[in-house]
């Protein structure tokens, strides 16, 4: 590849593209702070999803109760309720 003109004027250009004046600032920008707005309904599902967490997830008054009863041996179901109780759950898990 063959350049042909003068070097000098090209080394011109290309000196005068490298050498940048001073810059004056005129005013300084102070940024923008970040504001959040949340709404009364998204206020109202936080109280919602605190009280939940505080709940337990068990009910332990039922399970001292079955255990009580269970230890004493009183504890008694029939086949009849176990049936429906599974046949239920079947049912259940398909829908």
């Amino acid at each position: 590849m063959k350049i042909s003109g003068d070097v000098y004027n090209v080394s011109k250009v290309y000196n005068t593209q490298n050498h940048v004046g001073a810059v004056n600032q005129v005013n300084s920008v102070k940024p923008k702070k970040d504001v959040i707005s949340i709404s009364d309904n998204a206020k109202d599902h936080q109280v919602v999803f605190k009280a939940l967490k505080e709940v337990p997830d068990v009910r332990q008054n039922k399970i001292d109760e079955f255990k009580e009863v269970y230890h004493s041996g009183t504890y008694n179901v029939s086949g009849q309720e176990i049936v429906e109780k599974l046949g239920k759950a079947m049912i259940d898990k398909k829908a």
